[in-house]
């Protein structure tokens, strides 16, 4: 018998199921609108002068993207007042995690995080052979004493998810300091910061003004797939030390951040009146799905922050998640994210929000009546 090519790391991994496209969901259950509360998706597209851009471009796509992306770097270097060295770029934060663990990890290597927390954090250590190392959520926030009792000389990389994906919820400015201040020198930290620029609150810390700047060893991650509504292009960046860049750049795919990514991103960074409005619109649409939420009697994690809503639906929400999507809205089942009695509905449109309440209590009905 041909022995197995593939790493047993691997093994047990289940491969990523995308759900379906909204129009075909539409053509399979007959309906004539579907509302996409799944994916954390910006509610705006992007930015006038993105789309400028990724006009301007067209004409040139026979031509491979800049490799170096030397001018989304240079730009986001000026942004942040740190040097080029400083900063990585790759096709979403979510490949700087990929690419990071490719770097930095081995068999045997152990990878903490908050749980439930992006899935990413544990998925990459598994695929490197490495020990993911969950730490459970207090109060849905992420636990740094727990975090930092769990380090041993064999941890590689912790995680901080800030605000955490898929609680909403943040870790506060003295919480973080006093994880900098305990965190072994033998450790990188990541702040994952997927949703930074839609927080207001005064006790939130800017990961790289407070943290990296003043020398900590941390890799600090934004993206432009959320607020700058470039989710369809995949761009995200990291600025961290040289030596985690370098590292980054070594296992980096050529040319995986594509030209018209580059381009829309680079033009969707001069314009803070329109960050603002956005911010205020989530902020404001947040308010009212949490309303709902709590009109229906679901239980939320609590202050959200970001631009999705974490509610508990009963021990699983994918029976919930499959009658929502029948009546043509679709949110997230967190089973693989670790909390399988909860759904994460992105915060929509005020007419949006509505109508994932509706449709709610229309698949709510039912069961409630049968219980009476």
């Amino acid at each position: 018998m041909a022995r197995d090519p593939f790493r047993p790391a691997i093994s047990d991994l289940v491969p990523y199921e995308p759900g379906k496209p909204v129009d075909e969901v539409q053509r399979e259950l007959g309906l004539e609108r579907v509302v996409k509360l799944a994916s954390n998706e910006g509610q705006f597209g992007p930015f006038p002068a993105a789309l400028a851009a990724l006009e301007r471009g067209l004409p040139e796509l026979n031509r491979y993207p800049d490799g170096g992306a030397y001018r989304l770097v240079t730009r986001l270097a000026e942004k942040h007042g740190v040097e080029r060295a400083n900063v990585a770029v790759a096709a979403g934060a979510d490949a700087i995690i990929t690419y990071l663990s490719l770097a930095a990890l081995d068999p045997g290597d152990e990878v903490i995080y908050g749980w439930p927390s992006f899935a990413s954090y544990p998925l990459t250590a598994i695929k490197m052979g490495a020990t993911p190392v969950g730490v459970p959520l207090a109060e849905h926030r992420y636990d740094v004493e727990r975090i930092l009792a769990a380090v041993t000389d064999r941890t590689k990389i912790v995680y901080l998810c800030n605000p955490n994906n898929p609680t909403g919820t943040m870790i506060p400015r003295g919480e973080v300091d006093a994880f900098f201040a305990g965190v072994p020198g033998h450790v990188l930290a990541v702040l994952d910061e997927a949703y930074f620029e839609y927080l207001g609150e005064p006790d939130y810390p800017d990961g790289i003004e407070e943290h990296f700047k003043a020398g900590r060893r941390v890799l600090v991650l934004r993206t432009f797939s959320k607020i700058y509504g470039l989710a369809g292009l995949r761009v995200g960046y990291g600025v961290g030390p040289k030596d985690v860049v370098d590292a980054v750049k070594k296992v980096r795919n050529a040319f995986d951040v594509t030209q018209p990514a580059q381009d829309a991103a680079v033009a969707s960074l001069d314009d803070p009146e329109e960050v603002a409005r956005r911010r205020a619109f989530n902020a404001e649409s947040r308010g009212h799905l949490v309303g709902l939420c709590a009109d229906l009697g679901l239980k939320t994690a609590s202050p959200a922050v970001a631009n999705f809503v974490f509610a508990e639906v009963g021990e699983d929400a994918r029976p919930v998640f499959d009658a929502l999507l029948r009546e043509g809205v679709i949110v997230r089942p967190l089973g693989p994210f670790g909390a399988p009695g909860a759904i994460r509905v992105t915060v929509g449109t005020k007419e949006e929000n509505e109508l994932f309440a509706q449709a709610l209590r229309r698949v709510s009905a039912p069961a409630s009546q049968g219980a009476a």
